[in-house]
């Protein structure tokens, strides 16, 4: 283990001002994007959305790090140069997830455990060797009646770690992702109940597993009221639950926190993240990694259309820069509006 490597290697990826993109998009999440927008579903054509996505102008002043699928990783773009190699060429870390997916967790009715430990050390190899510089592994937590369980929670935090360990043994910064579910009609006061015991359980075994936590990026979910709760908590209550149990549970040694919007609208994400950096002497850096939140409109715009790229192009560009706004507290409506 590196340690200069990791701790440079994740500043760069949450340097102020700057998130991640995640547009590690499996097969089977795709394909239900573009057909839901009458995209056919080929290789060429998620080689040129991810293309288009990329080569947006101005997008590295407001992205840091980029997350991958397999596939991104090992194509070239429409120009024969490789997408880690670009990347790294316009100043934005590339990375690469690699779980295998949350499964059923066995036993536990209405609960996942995510899978992918088995050959990791050799793939984060080759990813390595392929121009990845860090890794993602996302664990689900699910919000329901008497869930989730103790031993749900604790096979997704050792998954967690033993992924991060192996991430840190080859040089490679582990995106830590125990994403709690907003699906749901739980209140706000249940989210935050059982963050603050995902985060707690998660950074015991980070310990056990003796994870260097300056080496890592948290990507966690905000706490938030469940998607169907009848009355939905607002940004000021959102930013102030989120910030206690951050400072609550997350060890000050860890470089970055990277939010994921978690099925939020591009807005609310942005004003989530806006209003949690308003908090002042937060010992981390606060930014976001969004996967639809960046991506959602640039999807729609583009269309599978090669006449819409630089309309696709822009949308992406937009996003980023709100919510690279949002990441240094200087987001607003007005804003919003006037992009």
């Amino acid at each position: 283990m590196n340690q200069d490597t990791l701790q440079a290697t994740a500043q760069a990826m949450v340097a102020p001002g700057k998130g991640i993109l995640a547009m590690d998009e499996s097969h089977p999440t795709c394909q239900k994007r573009f057909d839901a927008l009458g995209i056919e579903f080929t290789e060429a054509n998620r080689q040129a959305y991810r293309d288009m996505l990329v080569t947006a102008e101005g997008l590295a002043d407001c992205i840091g790090g980029a997350i991958l699928f397999d596939e991104t990783l090992r194509q070239n773009l429409l120009d024969g140069t490789s997408f880690p190699k670009h990347l790294d060429s316009i100043g934005i870390v590339p990375g690469i997830k690699v779980d295998r997916g949350a499964k059923d967790l066995a036993g536990h009715p209405g609960e996942k455990v995510t899978e992918g430990l088995d050959g990791l050390r050799e793939r984060l190899a080759e990813y390595s060797e392929l121009g990845a510089r860090f890794a993602k592994w996302r664990a689900v937590i699910t919000i329901g009646e008497n869930l989730p369980s103790e031993a749900c929670l604790e096979a997704n935090a050792h998954a967690l770690a033993r992924y991060a360990m192996l991430c840190q043994e080859a040089d490679m910064v582990p995106i830590v992702e125990p994403e709690v579910l907003m699906n749901g009609a739980h209140d706000i006061e249940r989210c935050n109940e059982v963050t603050v015991r995902t985060l707690e359980v998660t950074f015991d075994q980070l310990a056990r597993q003796e994870v260097w936590l300056p080496g890592i990026v948290l990507k966690p979910s905000m706490v938030i009221s469940g998607d169907s709760c009848g009355v939905r908590a607002d940004v000021e209550t959102v930013a102030r639950m989120t910030v206690e149990c951050l400072k609550q549970t997350v060890p000050t040694e860890v470089t970055g926190i990277a939010f994921l919007s978690g099925g939020q609208s591009d807005e609310e994400a942005s004003a989530h993240l806006n209003a949690i950096n308003q908090y002042s002497n937060l010992p981390w850096a606060v930014t976001f990694s969004y996967g639809r939140a960046l991506q959602q409109q640039a999807m729609k715009t583009w269309s599978g259309e090669q006449g819409n790229r630089a309309a696709g192009q822009a949308a992406i560009a937009k996003r980023a820069r709100m919510n690279s706004a949002a990441a240094s507290g200087a987001w607003n409506m007005d804003l919003e509006q006037a992009a």
